[in-house]
């Protein structure tokens, strides 16, 4: 009986509890968020202006550090469609001043007809840089070069001597008329001679 009134007590208990909470919501607190201190980095890039890219039918093209493929060295690449800011053409037309960075001053030549203007079509004529001098001029000297080829002494072409003349054999009628039996009709005489008598034997011995 006392465990019946315990537990009709904490069935009371339990809904004047929910009750005080349905009328007394919780309060609510506000957070605020801490603001990062310090200045915000600003993004500088190059200026704007022309751009070109690489045709995509090509694998990769050289860039040069002027613009000729024989007289200025090789100094990177640029693979298919690539696109990077440009700066103008040469003299003749023919290649066009890049921004490239990681090398001198930045700049490189590529060779116009392997890329195309993407943006801002227009590019002005540029002075081309002065051709780079070799650090030394390479020599030979002229007395190591002699050891090295075998001289030729001259010799006077031998003379021509004509060769002696061509004699051709002739024969007179005398020499095939001289009463002779020919070899050749001896042989056929003997030939047929010794086929008849093997055809004579052949005959008897049936």
């Amino acid at each position: 009986m006392l465990a019946r009134k315990l537990r009709l007590l904490a069935c009371l208990l339990f809904m004047f509890g929910g009750m005080l909470l349905a009328l007394y919501p919780p309060a609510r607190f506000s957070a605020f968020a801490q603001q990062p201190t310090g200045s915000i980095p600003t993004v500088t890039g190059t200026p704007s202006g022309a751009v070109v890219g690489v045709f995509l039918d090509l694998l990769q093209i050289n860039v040069y550090s002027g613009p000729s493929d024989f007289l200025y060295p090789a100094i990177g690449v640029l693979l298919a469609g690539q696109e990077i800011p440009a700066y103008g053409y040469s003299e003749d037309q023919t290649w066009i001043q890049i921004y490239y960075p990681g090398v001198p001053n930045s700049v490189a030549w590529v060779y116009a007809p392997y890329v195309k203007i993407v943006k801002n079509g227009r590019l002005p004529q540029i002075i081309s840089p002065p051709t780079p001098t070799l650090l030394s001029t390479p020599t030979i000297d002229p007395t190591l070069a002699a050891a090295f080829i075998d001289p030729v002494t001259p010799t006077r072409l031998p003379t021509f001597t004509p060769p002696a003349p061509l004699v051709i054999a002739t024969f007179s009628d005398n020499a095939l008329n001289n009463g002779r039996v020919p070899v050749g009709l001896l042989i056929f005489g003997f030939g047929f001679i010794g086929g008849l008598g093997t055809l004579i034997s052949f005959l008897r011995g049936r």
